[in-house]
């Protein structure tokens, strides 16, 4: 004869796992407190950890996701500010950056400086 087990509700499942997972009580007490069987509550812990585990990732590829805009974005400001520093040098003459910029960061413009002058032959063109 089989025993008929009534449906558990969300609040037993949770309650169930969450004092398990606490090391409250163990799966056999657990069984036997609330009536359920092992076979069920193991069920129950295996769907829960793998719902964590979905979370988890959910939200690590956000945090990514997030990150790699915000590096775009800085990406683009940099890119920017580099171009007037870099139109400003060539119109005025002055090297600005390597006297007070990060040799990496001069460097950079420089390039960009040079980049300009190949695109418009000579610095006439960026004063008119």
């Amino acid at each position: 004869l089989k025993k008929s087990y009534q449906k558990a509700t969300l609040e037993t499942k949770l309650l169930v796992v969450d004092q398990i997972l606490n090391g409250q009580i163990s799966n056999n007490q657990a069984s036997k407190k609330y009536d359920i069987p092992r076979t069920t509550i193991s069920y129950w812990l295996r769907k829960y950890s793998t719902l964590v585990q979905q979370n988890m990732g959910m939200s690590k590829n956000d945090e990514i996701k997030k990150l790699k805009e915000k590096i775009e974005e800085l990406e683009f400001q940099k890119d920017f500010q580099q171009d007037i520093i870099a139109d400003m040098e060539l119109i005025t003459g002055v090297d600005m950056s390597k006297k007070s910029l990060p040799k990496t960061l001069a460097k950079e413009i420089e390039q960009k400086k040079k980049q300009r002058i190949k695109e418009n032959g000579s610095m006439d063109v960026l004063l008119t």
